[in-house]
């Protein structure tokens, strides 16, 4: 129903390719928290940074579905951190580089990105603010043909080693909200720094906070229009809600599949543990659950690829299945007993890496929030024009 044969060509292809050039190194990069740069050059290479991106400037300008295949195959290598670094260049930061980028702009930054030989990050959280975009104290303020940025940024994916950053910033503070804009700023700009930050899971992709000391940026590195940004980050929170549901049900999906293989191999009491009712049962319920999130997750990118607003959709999406995966990692790791706790086996990491989902993108607090106002207070979301 969703998928081609053109999809599933690229799906074995893909994997193939993971498996081949990354695999082997995934280990070092969980250890080392830095992901070697050829690594983005072969995603490059390959088209795989291109395709949702427009043909002139390189990419391959593919329907969504291939953007899916690209997520749950990334997460059945079993490095969150590798994935997100990754997802975080290709769809946050490019995104915005493709919707709110002059010519220029797409040329000196987009197609390099495409090609793999400029890595980006997005830079909208806050120490202060969390998940409260409106609330966003760091200032871009007009100085002749400039702007002069202040304030600071963290839990950004990317945000030690991106070549460039696309910040978010209050350009006229009163306004609250409507009071924000967009730039792209050039990672060696003076007055740029960053810390890498010690997280419990995504070990592999590097997360930064990032300070903004008098950081003068030319008038051209706006993008878009001033004061648009609020509505611009919003309606690009409907793709990055989504992805995180498609994160979470593939790695989901990869527990299980994990689990009824290790169950399959593993004997107790003189069979095989697979054979146990409540095992069984276990296992039935779990993969009900990551079933029932898949297909919700397919319709909400098929009317996503139709050009439909799904804030809505998307947000219960990763509400929903980010909780879900959650819950399935954890029941799938008692499946294994003693093995599930030692880090020889999958999912150690895959329990600490899951557990950013319903943090990372908007808490699960903040989702429930904006559905309910849709729900119960009938409020609409509309892109921005």
């Amino acid at each position: 129903m969703y998928f081609t044969e053109e999809h599933d060509s690229f799906r074995k292809s893909f994997r193939d390719f993971l498996q081949k050039e990354v695999v082997p190194h995934i280990e070092k990069w969980e250890e080392t928290g830095t992901i070697d740069r050829f690594i983005w050059e072969k995603f490059g290479e390959m088209g795989y940074f291109g395709l949702h991106q427009p043909e002139e400037y390189g990419g391959l300008d593919l329907d969504l579905f291939y953007t899916v295949i690209f997520l749950e195959e990334l997460q059945r290598i079993n490095s969150g951190g590798f994935a997100a670094a990754m997802w975080a260049h290709a769809y946050l930061a490019m995104t915005h580089l493709k919707k709110e980028g002059d010519d220029r702009i797409k040329r000196e930054y987009l197609a390099p990105s495409i090609e793999g030989k400029k890595i980006g990050c997005l830079c909208i959280t806050e120490p202060f603010g969390g998940s409260d975009v409106a609330g966003m104290r760091t200032t871009a303020v007009k100085d002749g043909d400039n702007y002069v940025i202040n304030g600071s940024k963290t839990f950004i994916t990317n945000g030690v080693y991106s070549d460039y950053l696309i910040v978010a910033a209050k350009t006229n503070p009163e306004d609250k909200h409507k009071g924000m804009s967009i730039f792209l700023v050039d990672r060696d700009t003076k007055g740029v720094s960053s810390t890498k930050l010690n997280k419990l899971g995504w070990r592999a992709s590097d997360t930064g906070e990032i300070a903004f000391d008098n950081v003068v940026i030319p008038k051209e590195n706006l993008m878009g229009e001033e004061g648009m940004g609020f509505p611009y980050i919003m309606q690009h929170f409907a793709l990055e809600r989504l992805i995180m549901g498609v994160n979470a049900h593939a790695r989901a999906e990869y527990a299980v599949e994990y689990a009824i293989q290790y169950m399959d191999e593993r004997e107790a009491f003189g069979r095989k543990i697979n054979k146990f009712q409540a095992l069984r049962h276990s296992v039935a319920e779990m993969a009900s659950k990551v079933d029932m999130c898949k297909e919700y997750n397919y319709s909400i990118t098929k009317r996503l690829n139709d050009g439909i607003y799904v804030v809505k959709e998307a947000s219960m999406s990763k509400l929903l299945s980010t909780k879900i995966a959650d819950e399935v990692i954890y029941d799938a790791l008692q499946l294994l007993g003693g093995y599930g706790y030692m880090e020889d086996y999958p999912l150690a990491r895959m329990f600490r890496d899951s557990r950013l989902g319903p943090i990372g993108g908007g808490t699960s607090e903040i989702l429930k929030e904006i559905i309910a106002k849709m729900v119960i207070d009938k409020k609409e979301y509309k892109p921005a024009t």
